[in-house]
């Protein structure tokens, strides 16, 4: 469970993203939708650990994840829109250094990078990756061990039909499992009928809706509405 608990953040000299948001997201797919700028990634980058919040709190499993970090961030696995990797790293040194973190051997590495299909490209650095293959490798890093809480923003996006698949099949296991998956997607269709949950951002308050109809044409005009700007936002 990611408990927010009176969450409030502004980025520096500007107007606040998120106002006292108390939210909890469970297991299952969670989508975070919204228009362009309403502090979906930000949401995700606080959940994250990314971003510290101004005022309030976020618990992992009951975890500060400022206060106990090791613990909250153990079952953490978080998958940026823009993969901000040190240029001169190795893939494998940079997934190597998730299995250390997590407790996981070798062999996790290498089975990471198998699946994401970069065992070849493993010793090649990060400034040498095409996109493509610099959001594939922050991925292999998600698949190390098994996290409970996968944080991803965008994860379909730069990615030809077959890595689309895997990851729509990666994220159904983690589903199957009770892993708490949170998806920020511009692309609905390919999440509508796993979808447990969805949350919006509204005037910097998490909006969430829950439960989505089990109708799926019912489920997908719920998430369109909860995608598009609030009446008389432009």
């Amino acid at each position: 469970m990611i408990r927010f608990r009176a969450v409030g953040f502004a980025y520096a000299d500007g107007a606040p993203v998120l106002e006292g948001v108390d939210l909890e997201i469970g297991p299952g797919l969670t989508l975070l939708l919204g228009p362009n700028g309403c502090g979906k990634s930000t949401l995700l980058k606080v959940a994250a650990g990314v971003e510290r919040p101004d005022r309030g709190r976020v618990e992992v499993d009951g975890h500060d994840l400022w206060v106990d970090e090791v613990a909250a961030r153990r079952g953490l696995a978080y998958v940026p829109e823009h993969p901000d990797l040190t240029p001169y790293a190795t893939i494998e040194e940079i997934v190597a250094l998730t299995a250390r973190l997590r407790g996981e051997s070798p062999t996790a590495v290498e089975r990471a990078l198998d699946a994401v299909s970069l065992r070849s490209l493993a010793r090649h650095s990060v400034r040498e990756l095409s996109m493509g293959q610099r959001r594939r490798a922050v991925l292999a890093c998600a698949l190390v061990g098994t996290p409970d809480h996968v944080l991803l923003d965008e994860p379909l996006e730069a990615m030809d039909r077959a890595a689309r698949e895997d990851i729509r099949a990666w994220i159904d296991r983690l589903v199957a499992r009770r892993a708490a998956v949170v998806v920020v997607s511009h692309d609905i269709e390919p999440f509508v009928a796993g979808a447990a949950r969805a949350i919006t951002i509204r005037g910097g308050r998490a909006v969430v809706r829950d439960p989505l109809p089990s109708d799926l044409d019912d489920r997908r005009r719920v998430l369109e509405e909860a995608a598009r700007p609030a009446p008389g936002v432009a």
